[in-house]
């Protein structure tokens, strides 16, 4: 069976992607009022070619051009990407490209989670998306969001089974009892600010915690009273920058955030109060293969992968900063510069989602994947 995917090209996008955090998103897509059926086949587009968009034919190199923004490993196995003008799944034997011409052809999608029920959700720039097997349907301002792009890494299942949606403009909830009777299922979390969300994440006892684009970071405790329920830190306090792109937990339960001239470890006490905190700054200076730092993952080994424009950063935090050998620096030659993602899959593969394709690396090599491998 012939399977193809009309995704959009936008020339200028591989130009600009490289100068930064910041990139460009394609036009949002308005018909949302429908469902779109997937019917466990591959949903394809027809019609005439766009002269921003190129077809991808069933090609050995059908993953070598495609902007990969988002990674994901699903409770079966299946690994999922969210691409520019569609999504893909691999179950371990072949692929599945999902578009659509009325809103997946047009999405961009920045996060993958799975929900307690097996649904996958897709957050994008026209919304959130979810797929139950046999359907997608888009959930946007009709639903709650008052705004819909949402960003990188910005949907959290937590242990609760809540779910959280970072967008533009704030962070939302998802209530599934709403959702069953046809209410607005998104409700906005009013204890934060509209913040610019860039990242969630859930750390080891239950806090969650938001890294913003302008505002620093901010922590909620859910089991906190009145004040102490949110903390903000920023650059005033010691973070380096108001401006974080992701964040980590290490294996010591310390965290760890990005900011515009490299990472920042934060060791203090979760109480926000100063002086009882320690900043830790790392850069270029200590090893960095970047300044314009774009992402950070942690695999289960306790390994740090820091993205920067032009080069990525392996960092072995149990040897010292002062020994070189704590930075392995990936160059463009080795991995493709414009890296949108990073995942460590169950076998403890490292992915990466970028500008130019999908690459895995096994903890000897980086290998670019095309649709024939390798996979594994």
């Amino acid at each position: 069976m012939t399977r193809h995917l009309r995704v959009y090209a936008f020339i200028w996008f591989f130009c600009t992607c490289c100068k930064g955090p910041n990139h460009t998103e394609p036009p949002s897509a308005h018909d949302t009022s429908k469902a779109l059926k997937a019917g466990g086949e591959v949903i394809s587009t027809t019609g005439p070619v766009n002269e921003l968009e190129q077809t991808l034919i069933d090609s050995q190199d059908s993953l070598s051009s495609q902007v990969i923004r988002s990674i994901f490993e699903d409770s079966k196995g299946n690994l999922w990407l969210g691409a520019m003008g569609g999504i893909i799944r691999y179950d371990g034997k072949s692929l599945k490209y999902f578009s659509e011409p009325g809103v997946l052809r047009r999405i961009s999608a920045h996060a993958i989670a799975e929900d307690k029920n097996g649904n996958l959700w897709f957050g994008t720039n026209v919304g959130a998306i979810k797929y139950d097997g046999k359907t997608f349907r888009v959930y946007d301002e009709k639903d709650g969001l008052t705004n819909t792009n949402i960003g990188r890494k910005s949907i959290l299942v937590d242990k609760s089974g809540t779910m959280w949606v970072g967008t533009d403009e704030g962070v939302f909830q998802y209530i599934p009892s709403a959702d069953r009777t046809g209410g607005k299922c998104f409700s906005s979390f009013h204890l934060l600010p509209p913040i610019t969300v860039r990242d969630i994440m859930e750390d080891n006892t239950g806090n969650i915690w938001f890294a913003t684009k302008e505002n620093g970071v901010f922590r909620y405790d859910p089991v906190a009273v009145d004040a102490k329920r949110i903390i903000n830190i920023t650059g005033k306090q010691g973070l380096g920058d108001n401006y974080t792109g992701g964040m980590i937990q290490d294996n010591t339960g310390g965290f760890w955030f990005t900011m515009k001239g490299g990472i920042c470890r934060y060791d203090g006490p979760l109480n926000g109060e100063v002086g009882q905190k320690t900043f830790t700054e790392i850069t270029t200076k200590d090893g960095l293969g970047g300044s314009e730092v774009t992402g950070i993952a942690i695999e289960k080994s306790g390994i740090i992968w820091i993205t920067a424009r032009g080069s990525t950063t392996r960092y072995d935090p149990s040897i010292p900063i002062s020994n070189s050998k704590a930075f392995t620096v990936f160059t463009e030659d080795e991995i493709s510069c414009c890296i949108q993602s990073m995942y460590e899959d169950r076998s403890g593969n490292m992915w990466w989602g970028t500008g130019a394709g999908l690459y895995r690396y096994d903890g000897k090599r980086v290998y670019q994947v095309k649709q024939n491998g390798p996979w594994r």
